[in-house]
């Protein structure tokens, strides 16, 4: 699974439950799109790329629904309640296609992907079904379309990266951006569908990926999150220059660019991250100090179910290497509570290694069983949902405590914050991130400080999800 860097936006995508309304500032030449993205942040970044190849189609993007000629979701597979939430956004869009005849309904993505034509067959609003792999043919799908045929493309891909696209930023902030580095995903987790709907991993020309997050700097951008179902197994061979980029290498390319632009990444799996990308962040200041690193439990029986491929131990030692070499390093994890076959024993050991990890938060869920991955097919869904939703209140009531620990004791530090936006509660605020990707707020005063600006904040009062400080000149 794959995390996005921002807390509060990245908690609600990674649940699949709020939707997004994306939008490019496009010059249109003629018809206009609209699109929705749900669930992670892969499938953020895959509607830039999608708004790309439609505008250089004649396509510009709108604010307003109703004035769509075009109208897109990109979905999510991850969980039940994440598809169950698209059916009915898909639902609501009736009332368009009556309003405004000719409209068409497309659904990208990992439940596209999933689902295939049974979509066109159910939902009799939906005109395009397209998986991820197959967006440069979106053109063609459309043309199809509005020629009254259901138009479908799911067919995956083993070399695509859409390396040679650049997206255009949607709903951005000019201060953050996503790169995509890979795509698709070796690891067969069995509760996972990503395997499934988004293929086999393949790593992204290297060259390529400098050049976009350079090109983002030169335009004002001064953070980029690089993405991947697992980018600590990014590997591209460059045969011009006969060598292999491991991801440590890629991380300190990117980092060169500037001082001034921070690298994040997302997402790690602790049995790919390696002492290389550790010793990365250490020695680059601009690589931020904060992984994201799965323990999905903390039961090494449930992990060998998972397919998860390591043991309770290793995950341990992984966390004591990462406080070893850099103390100062935010750790987050994702968490499931109810796998197959749980007991009370193995909840009490996931507790337990939450409390020795001492994220700074996590992403928690219960188990919900997806059709077609390893553990719908292997093992019975047998832990009753009242107890799932028991042991996830005990995870999320410890993550709550861990949290407000971990703020607490940055009361009286002082970081140094990158500006991303006004506060939500008032423009009268700055909201900012520290190198470990706590969210801090602090009074604009009469400071000439703009989005984009580093600026040092030391941290005077908290809460278990907000650092709040004053600006602080040395």
């Amino acid at each position: 699974m794959l995390d996005y860097v921002s807390e509060k936006v990245q908690n609600e995508k990674r649940q699949g439950e709020a939707f997004a309304p994306s939008f490019g500032e496009v010059e249109t030449c003629g018809k206009r799109f609209y699109i929705e993205s749900y669930g992670c942040a892969m499938n953020f970044a895959d509607s830039e790329i999608v708004a790309s190849i439609l505008n250089k189609e004649g396509f510009g993007a709108t604010r307003n629904i109703e004035e769509a000629d075009l109208i897109l979701v990109n979905t999510c597979s991850i969980r039940e309640k994440a598809e169950q939430t698209i059916r009915k956004r898909i639902t609501e869009f009736r009332k368009l296609k009556k309003a405004k005849p000719g409209t068409l309904v497309g659904i990208l993505g990992c439940m596209a992907e999933r689902l295939k034509s049974q979509l066109l067959e159910e939902e009799k609003l939906v005109d395009i079904v397209v998986g991820p792999d197959a967006y440069r043919y979106l053109p063609n799908l459309i043309d199809e379309a509005e020629s009254g045929q259901k138009a479908v493309n799911v067919l995956l891909s083993r070399e695509e990266t859409y390396a040679d696209i650049s997206p255009i930023r949607l709903n951005s902030n000019g201060v953050t951006a996503f790169v995509s580095i890979m795509r698709g995903c070796n690891n067969m987790c069995t509760f996972c569908v990503v395997p499934f709907t988004r293929g086999r991993e393949r790593s992204r020309n290297a060259t390529s990926i400098v050049n976009e997050a350079k090109e983002l700097f030169e335009n004002g951008y001064r953070e980029v999150t690089l993405l991947g179902q697992n980018v600590d197994s990014y590997n591209y061979f460059d045969s011009a220059k006969n060598e292999t980029i491991s991801f440590a290498n890629l991380l300190k390319n990117v980092a060169s660019i500037s001082p001034l632009l921070r690298v994040r990444f997302s997402t790690s799996h602790p049995k790919d991250i390696t002492d290389d990308v550790l010793f990365a962040i250490k020695e680059y200041e601009n690589i931020c100090r904060y992984i994201h690193l799965p323990v999905q439990s903390g039961s090494t029986r449930i992990l060998q179910l998972m397919n998860r491929t390591y043991t309770k131990e290793w995950y341990k030692a992984k966390i004591d290497r990462i406080r070893e070499l850099i103390p100062e390093c935010g750790i987050s994890s994702d968490v499931i509570a109810g796998f197959c076959t749980e007991e009370e024993i193995d909840h009490q050991e996931t507790l337990q290694i939450m409390e020795y990890s001492k994220y700074d938060l996590s992403y928690m869920y219960f188990y919900s069983e997806r059709p077609g991955t390893l553990a719908e097919k292997r093992y019975e869904d047998d832990v009753p949902e009242e107890i799932k939703k028991k042991r996830l209140q005990e995870i999320v009531a410890l993550q709550y405590k861990l949290s407000l620990e971990s703020n607490q004791k940055d009361v009286g530090k002082t970081f140094t914050v990158l500006i991303e936006n006004d506060s939500k509660k008032s423009d009268a605020d700055w909201m900012g991130r520290s190198s470990q990707n706590k969210a801090i707020i602090f009074p604009k005063e009469n400071f000439k400080f703009k989005k984009g600006d580093y600026v040092d904040v030391k941290v005077n009062a908290c809460t278990k999800a907000t650092l709040f400080g004053k600006i602080k000149l040395l």
